[in-house]
């Protein structure tokens, strides 16, 4: 993504240190001009962003070549070896939204006829082969993976979501990660809710051997609930914890919560939107 901060050189592994020190000090932790490589070459169809901007005008991607797939991961292996060098207490593969993993394990993206294309096995083999790389560098206890088998978000769909889900929940306890971070089916994409679909993460829950984390639109009432009815053993928060830096302990007081302004997010500022909401002391 534009503006994200990367890890894959010294000097920034160097620049990650005191903000990672920062985080532990706090009592605290978080584990996380070419053209864009992909599975394939396809573009977006033309749609508008709230900005005015053709998502459609973006840069063709570029269909990774069979040879170019070991490099590309063998730079995740390296990229969570610097985040642990910098001090991260652990990695989260970023597996969903329409990112490049999930560009290989969408059958909507996938277009390929080679290995790594056609099956569920082929789609979802690039994925499995990076969290094999990263486990094996940084130790299976210091992986997480986060995947969304339901969303649409960036015409990043699936024919058959449950199963994808369920085929990725069995196939990663091959190599004993940390946890397994799914979206909720309802988050169809980033903004839209649908509280009337009939699907679930239960099965996936079931199938994964882990530590099983749901996430997608949860208030504290509904996270509770989540949980108590063992349907994940833990429950993410994105937005309301990006305008409530001390979530947890607004939760246990009953305390109000900020309203996060969506204007400010996924923009280059430095300075407005991330870092600049209040804490409560």
């Amino acid at each position: 993504m534009v503006h994200t901060p990367g890890i894959w050189t010294k000097e920034q592994v160097e620049a990650w240190k005191p903000i990672v020190d920062a985080v532990h000090a706090k009592g605290e932790f978080q584990p996380n001009g070419q053209a864009p490589i992909s599975s394939t070459n396809k573009s977006l169809t033309p749609q508008y962003q709230s900005n005015g901007i053709d998502e459609s005008q973006y840069t063709p991607p570029r269909r990774l070549r069979i040879d170019e797939i070991p490099h590309i991961v063998n730079d995740f292996r390296l990229a969570a070896k610097n985040a642990i060098e910098a001090g991260f207490d652990g990695i989260e593969i970023h597996g969903a939204y329409g990112y490049l993993h999930e560009q290989f394990m969408k059958d909507a993206v996938n277009d390929r006829a080679d290995e790594y294309g056609g099956s569920i096995e082929n789609r979802c083999r690039f994925t499995l082969e990076v969290v094999e790389a990263i486990a094996n560098e940084i130790g299976p206890e210091r992986v997480g993976i986060r995947l969304s088998p339901y969303a649409e978000f960036m015409e990043s769909g699936d024919t058959n979501p449950k199963a994808l889900g369920l085929y990725m929940a069995n196939a990663l306890n091959k190599y004993g990660i940390l946890y397994c971070h799914m979206v909720e089916p309802r988050m169809k994409n980033v903004l839209q809710i649908d509280d009337q679909c009939p699907h679930s993460l239960v099965p996936m829950r079931k199938a994964f051997n882990g530590t099983f984390i749901t996430n997608g639109g949860f208030d504290q009432e509904e996270g509770n609930k989540v949980v108590d009815e063992n349907r994940a053993d833990l429950v993410a928060y994105g937005r309301l914890f990006l305008a409530n830096p001390d979530l947890p302990k607004r939760y246990a007081i009953e305390a109000p919560l900020i309203k996060y302004n969506r204007e400010t997010f996924y923009t280059p500022d430095p300075v407005v939107g991330y870092i600049d909401y209040p804490f409560l002391e």
